[in-house]
């Protein structure tokens, strides 16, 4: 990890995907895999992979996409990853005992690997800078929320909380910060939520959804926003951050739920005056205009080739292009070993390539991200503001210390 900025970042690195051929590929070609399955990337650049030693079957050197596949074959495909930068706000310790690992999680880490993030994790940070491996996550926090988070040291014992939450025994309390004056009175929405789409990640209350239920107390109004108190008695998906939008008052800064996506209503209600599909289209438009993709869990090869400039990255590089980019590639074959676990040291083939230099992992020749140039987000950005409180159950009750913005005299920039 460097720190710059207020962010927490990790330089690019070799990184290898690997997995067993899927039934439904037996007896299909590579090429055909690559350009029905894997199309974050246009075919030339597998071709340009293939040339550049990137791919192996079998841990053998791909010679040629036409190959066709057969059951138990093994891919190994090594990519160049960049990892979008996170706050540089630390993950504190709240409390650790034989059983349980509680921290404080700072806005805008992911608990575990998705997506484009690896070691801006909750559990990498904590293998890296606390020395604690092997941590069972007992529940999840959303990427972009912050506060109480239990990990539990054993299988054992994380089976024992598991077999709490199904008992209802466990009690979450969130606070937040919600567009408007909230009703003083408690509000218990019982909306049904469903989900819109998994891969975005977006749910809206519909008839069709799952039954929940949710416990709102207004704690103060400053003449534009509210703290509310949040008791969530079930567990779905988004389901605080959708039940406030429903009542017409949104997180203040919620980047999915508060949007002009929604519709002039901004989804009050339920009144959304278009269609999934649009929805969903409005939202990741609006979110590529602002290079904020990962809010929705996405990168820019996730997106299907209706939406706008949706390959536009890739499909910039033409073959002859590529074909240039695979000579010089293949002189850095040998330090495309990078180890998963350790940024510090990257183990490169023996007797290949070993003059290349730690530096040198960070372009690659190959990788459209590379091309890119992003801009940093600012830290604010980072900070949704939605806070688990507390967590309680049966013999333990852990607190998480309340954030600056939920502070009765906070005023909005």
């Amino acid at each position: 990890y460097y720190f710059e900025g207020g962010l927490r970042k990790v330089r690019p690195y070799y990184f290898d995907f690997r997995t067993y051929c899927k039934g439904r590929w037996v007896g299909h070609s590579l090429l055909h895999v690559f350009s029905t399955e894997f199309r974050a990337q246009p075919l030339a650049y597998y071709e340009a992979a293939v040339r550049a030693g990137r791919l192996h079957l079998n841990e053998e050197p791909v010679q040629d996409l036409s190959v066709v596949l057969k059951d138990n074959d093994f891919l190994r495909n090594t990519v160049h990853r960049h990892e979008p930068p996170v706050t540089a706000d630390p993950v504190r310790l709240l409390a650790e005992n034989e059983d349980v690992v509680v921290v404080d999680k700072p806005s805008s880490i992911p608990v575990h690997p998705c997506g484009r993030f690896r070691h801006n994790t909750v559990i990498f940070i904590l293998g890296k800078e606390h020395q604690l491996k092997e941590l069972h996550p007992l529940h999840r926090l959303d990427r972009l929320t912050s506060g109480v988070l239990m990990f539990a040291k054993t299988a054992a014992v994380s089976e024992r909380i598991h077999e709490q939450v199904r008992d209802r025994q466990l009690e979450k309390e969130y606070v937040c910060r919600v567009e408007g004056e909230f009703p003083a009175e408690e509000v218990t929405c019982k909306e049904p939520i469903l989900v819109v789409s998994y891969k975005v990640g977006v749910c809206r209350v519909d008839p069709r959804g799952k039954p929940c239920e949710t416990v709102f107390q207004r704690l103060s109004y400053n003449g534009h926003s509210s703290v509310v108190r949040c008791r969530p008695l079930t567990g779905r998906t988004h389901q605080i951050r959708v039940h406030l939008q429903f009542l017409g008052h949104p997180i203040l800064n919620d980047p999915i739920y508060n949007s002009i996506a929604w519709g002039p209503s901004r989804g009050r209600g339920g009144h959304i005056p278009k269609t999934d599909e649009e929805l969903l289209r409005d939202l990741v438009a609006e979110h590529q205009a602002k290079q904020s993709l990962d809010v929705l869990d996405l990168c820019e090869g996730d997106l299907s080739p209706g939406l706008p400039d949706s390959t536009a990255p890739s499909s910039e590089l033409g073959k002859d292009c590529l074909g240039e980019l695979a000579a010089s590639a293949q002189k850095m074959d040998g330090a495309v070993e990078a180890g998963p676990q350790d940024l510090d040291t990257v183990p490169l083939a023996s007797g290949k390539a070993t003059e290349i230099d730690v530096v040198d992992q960070e372009t690659d020749p190959l990788c459209a991200e590379c091309r890119l140039v992003r801009q940093d987000p600012l830290p604010q950005d980072l900070v949704m503001f939605l806070h688990a409180l507390c967590y309680k159950g049966p013999g333990f009750e852990y607190f998480s210390p309340m954030p600056a913005w939920a502070q009765d005299d906070w005023q909005e920039d």
